[in-house]
């Protein structure tokens, strides 16, 4: 099974993802904003910030910013990341978030599914560690899994899931050869994408 969306429902997927978050970070004492992230060395505003850069940031920054990290995409990704926490509060990071809803800008090198993405795993990186529960709904995960498989970068899940043969529980979808590993895209993105760790097989 391939793609299943088109990029009108990308997009309004990823609208409704936004302002999702936006009413889960609406909630957050100033305390629950400085909790850590399932992004490692990222607490919850860092990735609130980061999302809202995204759809903002043009050419001639990323390129500046790419240089300044010597090529390191991680590290061009969690500074530009932190230091605009840094300098914004969280009412402003909240503003910054609502204000891209309704966007069609994409980053440069992204691609439309790059922003759904995103937005499907920061949220879990946000809610899981504040115990917070919010279900990905099952068409944009399965949307967002198909992508992480066949971008590989900068997961690799193909290495990541190798001799392992991932089968989903909510959908007519399955890749890679091996022990089966069966479990809801959801939970199959967050295990592609680094964020839950793969079972023993």
């Amino acid at each position: 099974m391939g793609n299943v969306m088109d990029h009108d429902e990308i997009w309004a997927e990823i609208d409704h993802g936004k302002t999702r978050l936006a009413a889960l970070l609406d909630e957050l004492t100033p305390e629950q904003w400085r909790t850590p992230s399932l992004c490692e060395a990222w607490t919850v505003r860092d990735v609130a910030a980061h999302l809202a850069i995204a759809p903002t940031i043009s050419l001639r920054r990323t390129v500046r910013e790419a240089v300044r990290a010597r090529g390191d995409f991680d590290r061009m990704i969690r500074v530009t990341a932190i230091e605009r926490a840094a300098a914004r509060t969280d009412a402003q990071i909240l503003a910054d978030l609502r204000d891209t809803t309704g966007a069609r800008r994409l980053a440069p090198s992204t691609f439309v599914r790059d922003p759904l993405l995103d937005v499907l795993v920061h949220t879990q990186d946000i809610a899981r560690p504040l115990g917070r529960e919010v279900t990905a709904p099952a068409d944009p995960a399965l949307e967002a899994l198909e992508w992480t498989w066949r971008r590989g970068f900068p997961f690799w899940p193909g290495r990541r899931f190798r001799g392992r043969r991932l089968v989903a529980t909510d959908a007519d979808w399955t890749r890679g050869r091996g022990v089966d590993l069966v479990a809801p895209a959801g939970d199959l993105l967050l295990m592609a994408t680094g964020r839950l760790p793969v079972p023993a097989g």
